[in-house]
């Protein structure tokens, strides 16, 4: 599944070429995706003006010059394609804009979602509404972090994981996060203390901030809006490599299931 960079950068890339632009058409070749799409879906978009683009969690935003939102979500194998030939039967949703753009959302599973949202303050949607903290917002810090965690018997990585307390992180970046921080994947979250909470909370930045530098991670489906690959994975240090030296002590990475998701970790430099 696309995790915060690959739908940050897919949002910026659909910001620099649709901003201020009209969809003049909206065609659709199913009635619903994981969710039905709204029986009134091409009135409500054909003829507006994209005016803005943002993004919560792991979630799309697309403001129009009306009060509707039209609320995006990639699931486990979606894609937005600019321009480029038809996609075949996996193409469910084709955006023909202003200027001559073709937007193309294409999720062979359907596990996707395109949901409008009336109003222009999406904050209380339910898909929405119980969602934590954006970890690359001014508020998130490791005082944040740790008043977050407090009392929580789960592991760390677990945490991590869950959406309600920080939005966006998926299994990579926890990974990768850890292991920057130096914490073991498998320390109870509520013990992790003040000083391990600020090094967790600076490395989750980073390696946010770093992988959406690079175009996010392609791994199986993802690739950005304009076709090309994310470059990410060569940097990852622990993520998918098993058995492989860690790069901080020479040590093997090891693998272990947490919650049904692989854990990638070095047992000598996390702690």
């Amino acid at each position: 599944m696309p995790e915060l960079p690959e739908v940050e950068t897919t949002m910026r890339a659909l910001a620099a070429r649709l901003r201020g632009r009209r969809v003049l058409r909206l065609e659709r070749r199913t009635a619903r995706l994981r969710e039905p799409l709204a029986v009134d879906l091409e009135q409500m978009v054909n003829g507006r003006r994209m005016v803005d683009f943002s993004r919560r969690a792991k979630y799309i935003l697309i403001h129009f010059d009306v009060p509707e939102i039209l609320l995006l979500h990639l699931g486990m194998s979606g894609r937005l394609l600019f321009d480029g030939p038809p996609q075949g039967r996996h193409e469910h949703l084709t955006f023909h804009c202003e200027g001559g753009t073709v937007l193309r959302f294409v999720d062979p599973r359907r596990f996707g979602m395109a949901l409008l949202i009336a109003g222009s303050d999406p904050a209380n949607h339910p898909r929405l509404a119980g969602l934590g903290v954006e970890p690359l917002s001014p508020e998130f810090d490791g005082e944040v972090l740790e008043r977050l965690l407090r009392g929580r018997s789960c592991s760390i990585k677990a945490a991590l994981l869950d959406q309600r307390l920080v939005a966006g992180i998926g299994n990579i970046y926890a990974c990768e996060a850890l292991f920057r921080a130096g914490i073991s994947p498998r320390r109870r979250a509520g013990n992790l203390g003040t000083r391990r909470c600020r090094r967790l909370a600076r490395a989750i930045r980073e390696v946010l901030e770093e992988a959406i530098a690079a175009g996010g991670s392609s791994l199986r489906d993802y690739v950005g809006a304009d076709g090309r690959i994310g470059n990410f994975q060569s940097d990852f240090r622990v993520y998918g490599r098993e058995g492989e030296a860690c790069p901080g002590c020479g040590d093997g990475v090891r693998r272990i299931v947490q919650g049904g998701r692989s854990t990638f970790f070095c047992g000598r430099c996390q702690r």
